[in-house]
């Protein structure tokens, strides 16, 4: 009796199954009619409740941390609250409110204006976990988590991505949360430049925002503009630098004296690493008071390590390319201060390696100049490869690779560097460790792959 009623129930579902199967297709194409492309502005537009929250820091790592967020421009109250962290939602009742500056309207290209809210927590403790949300008394984001660094040179780990760029949230977004699955604990992240591909267009930076998703309210960024930073997509955006960078990211205010300057050169130091940024977009004059000032800037420099990040390498690693007046100007600084790494973008390729040795006449590494050189993509668009530029200017190329999006892992922990770099679906492929030794010299360790 049971194993009758079993077949026939197993015959009726059969039956329903293939007759559901049959009819997917005519589903698909009534669906496919019916379709309709949400327009680009309702997707981006802002409103009152906060979003594109990003942290950086505009001072002391230790003792502060900024944060900005975008609203509607009828947000006139803006503010944010932080705690320490706690194990349990008491901490709201320890929360201390802090008014932000608001940016004036930042007009789009499509049709809407908005406007941009920063706050900088100060007098924090080192080594503390803080809760903080931003808003306007009413409307408020989720509470989101950081971390304060030490005020001591530790062991700490960061990411560095290479251009995102074009069609930032269909391709590059798998590669930052692929990043932070594989380092979670990353203190902050460098972003070498090319976030996106239109300095003014605000869909790509909801795109870029999008991609990133919490995590930028969460880990802090260390962006360095490139040259579609400086790029418009509408004819009535003013030359220069993007209108979105200075509302979007606080960042230091410590590079050369000049409103040029202003937020996009600038050096962070934390637990034990100086990270200078540079714009590689403004040469002559502007490229070189931003020697003089990287010259005065790594003299002063008390940490053990130092990392450079600019967009345009120093030894261009695509086709036709090479930016001479960069390396002309810039690597007498480099070799000079013996920067440890030069973490840059721009050419859609990877390409990692090291000046020579000119005196011996020998084609081997320098060993007093161990500056590991490092060019890479994060992003869809590629460039083919080619070391001609490091061969004809005394430097050789020890790993590159073309059409492959990468992130970066970088580990420091007291006299080792560590880097590892992955593909985009987190497969390791190329690693390497600098290590400082007592009588001053560096030794670079390389790990086949």
């Amino acid at each position: 009796m049971f194993k009758k009623w079993t077949d026939k129930r197993w015959v009726r579902t059969t039956l329903l199954l293939s007759a559901a199967v049959v009819a997917v297709p005519a589903v698909n194409v009534l669906a496919e009619q019916l379709a309709t492309k949400m327009p680009t502005a309702e997707i981006h537009k802002p409103s009152l409740q906060p979003d594109r929250i990003v942290l950086t820091w505009e001072g002391d790592t230790a003792t502060t941390q900024a944060v900005t967020w975008r609203t509607d421009v009828n947000v006139n109250s803006p503010q944010a609250q932080i705690a320490v962290a706690s194990d349990n939602s008491d901490f709201e009742d320890d929360a201390v409110t802090v008014p932000a500056e608001s940016t004036s309207e930042v007009a789009t290209y499509l049709g809407y204006s908005q406007k941009y809210h920063s706050v900088n927590f100060e007098n924090l403790s080192p080594e503390t976990t803080y809760l903080y949300r931003v808003g306007d008394g009413v409307n408020w984001s989720e509470w989101f988590e950081f971390t304060t660094a030490s005020d001591q040179a530790k062991p700490f780990s960061f990411l560095y991505v290479g251009d995102a760029q074009n069609d930032i949230l269909e391709h590059w977004s798998r590669v930052i949360r692929n990043a932070y699955s594989d380092l979670p604990d990353a203190s902050f992240i460098v972003h070498a430049g090319d976030l996106i591909n239109h300095g003014d267009a605000d869909d790509q930076w909801g795109e870029w925002f999008k991609a990133g998703g919490w995590l930028n309210g969460m880990v802090p960024s260390i962006p360095t503009p490139g040259n579609h930073e400086y790029a418009r997509i509408s004819n009535e955006t003013p030359a220069g630098l993007s209108p979105y960078w200075r509302p979007t990211f606080a960042l230091p205010e410590n590079g050369p004296d000049e409103a040029v300057f202003k937020e996009n050169v600038y050096y962070v130091d934390y637990q034990g690493m100086r990270i200078v940024s540079l714009d590689t977009n403004l040469r002559g004059e502007n490229l070189d008071k931003q020697v003089a000032w990287l010259d005065q800037t790594l003299k002063s420099n008390p940490n053990e390590w130092t990392v450079l990040t600019f967009h345009h390498p120093i030894f261009s690693s695509a086709e036709g390319r090479d930016n001479a007046e960069v390396r002309n100007k810039l690597l007498p600084i480099i070799q000079k201060y013996n920067v440890d790494l030069v973490l840059q973008g721009h050419d859609h390729t990877y390409a990692r390696g090291q000046v020579l040795n000119q005196k011996s006449g020998k084609k081997v590494v320098d060993p007093d100049s161990t500056t590991v050189f490092v060019n890479s993509v994060s992003g869809p668009k590629m460039y083919e490869s080619s070391s001609e530029v490091w061969d004809k200017n005394g430097a050789q190329v020890d790993k590159a690779v073309a059409n492959t999006q990468l992130y970066q892992l970088i580990h420091v922990d007291g006299n080792v560097l560590r880097y590892d770099a992955r593909t985009a679906t987190g497969k390791a492929f190329d690693e390497f460790e600098i290590r400082k030794l007592p009588n001053g010299k560096k030794q670079m360790i390389e790990k086949k792959k």
